[in-house]
């Protein structure tokens, strides 16, 4: 068999598999947001032990692997008495794992907004949640957003690494496909192609994002 013939026969399967790899990006990434914004807002508060675990937290996340925390989840656990199944081991090390990451970005966001647009704005009557609202967090989107869109289209990719726990995504659905046939190539670099036309896609959005959060309005 040829490799474009292996590729093409593959296709339907990697497909399938490569819908669950989007949906676990954007799930890991709707739950790792919020979560990321929290821990933002934690690390600058008064408290000290809330910032000094919020600290461990991020630098734990930071400081190991993406596959080490998985393994933790899925296989470690179960030591504790607290067994979670695949999808949810994944979609959990995704999540806290992006939130730690995204959370460094936010908070050089909001920091990177002066502070004296929060007092020109508290001086002419808003609350601290309107300053934050319609001051602070237009402009510390876009400047976050290049970050927290490299974060989403490098999630992507990170969701190869759930096929270790037998999650059939993208690459997992690439490892079937060459059980079955012994052809290695023509999967493996459709699986490939796949993964970066996502990410393709994505650097599109990210761009016509940017236009518009940095367009002028109307005079």
């Amino acid at each position: 068999m040829n490799i474009t013939q292996s590729m093409i026969d593959a296709l339907p399967v990697l497909l399938t598999g490569a819908r669950i790899t989007v949906l676990y990006a954007v799930g890991a990434m709707l739950l790792g947001l919020p979560l990321a914004f929290l821990v933002a807002l934690g690390r600058s508060a008064p408290w000290p032990p809330v910032r000094w675990l919020l600290d461990l937290y991020v630098s734990f996340i930071r400081g190991t692997p993406l596959l080490v925390q998985i393994f933790v989840l899925y296989y470690g656990l179960p030591g504790l008495g607290v067994t979670l199944d695949p999808v949810t081991s994944g979609v959990a090390a995704l999540s806290l794992n992006v939130a730690a990451y995204m959370s460094v970005t936010i908070r050089a966001s909001l920091d990177a907004v002066g502070r004296g647009q929060r007092e020109a704005a508290r001086s002419l009557g808003l609350s601290s949640s309107q300053t934050m609202r319609f001051v602070v967090l237009p402009q510390a989107l876009r400047i976050g957003l290049p970050s927290l869109m490299n974060s989403l289209i490098g999630l992507i990719k990170d969701t190869s690494l759930v096929s270790v726990i037998t999650v059939t995504e993208l690459l997992r659905s690439a490892q079937l496909v060459i059980a079955r046939t012994f052809e290695p190539f023509g999967p493996y670099l459709a699986a490939a192609l796949i993964y970066w036309l996502i990410s393709s896609l994505l650097g599109l959005v990210q761009s016509r994002l940017e236009r518009r959060l940095h367009r002028p309005g109307p005079a």
